[in-house]
């Protein structure tokens, strides 16, 4: 792949994401805690998600970008029935790497932010590795 893949993608694109926390989104349900509030793997879902509405339809055709690295801190909790939403803004493009500060909100107050690295493969060359990786031979 060619740098041109990110070409269209440049600092300060940002993207959100939201989410109204139901009772499948709780630590209790997803197996990460007892309390039924906000699941930190579901809110770095929602991340994730924000990241992609930055940056993935600017991507040219078979290409896509994957989360590598997440840096995130979940400082706040966030009960059953409030909206969370997530901003992730374009801080730096090196190569096919994509970089973004994050932050999350719910309907009160901060309750993360921290950093999220995506990485740009050719989606046909990337289920080709996988593929030769699954071989059994």
């Amino acid at each position: 792949m060619t740098k041109s893949a990110t070409a269209a993608i440049t600092p300060g694109l940002k993207g959100t994401a939201s989410l109204t926390v139901g009772p499948e989104h709780t630590a209790a349900k997803v197996g990460s805690g007892v309390i039924p509030v906000l699941a930190t793997p579901v809110m770095i879902n929602v991340v994730e998600a924000a990241a992609l509405a930055a940056a993935e339809h600017l991507l040219p055709e078979g290409h896509q970008s994957l989360g590598i690295h997440l840096d995130v801190r979940h400082i706040a909790a966030t009960p059953v029935g409030m909206r969370v939403t997530a901003e992730a803004v374009v801080t730096a493009v090196e190569g096919r790497t994509i970089r973004f500060d994050v932050t999350v909100h719910d309907e009160r107050e901060l309750i993360g932010d921290g950093r999220h690295e995506r990485v740009v493969v050719n989606v046909a060359r990337f289920e080709e590795r996988v593929r030769r990786k699954s071989d059994k031979g």
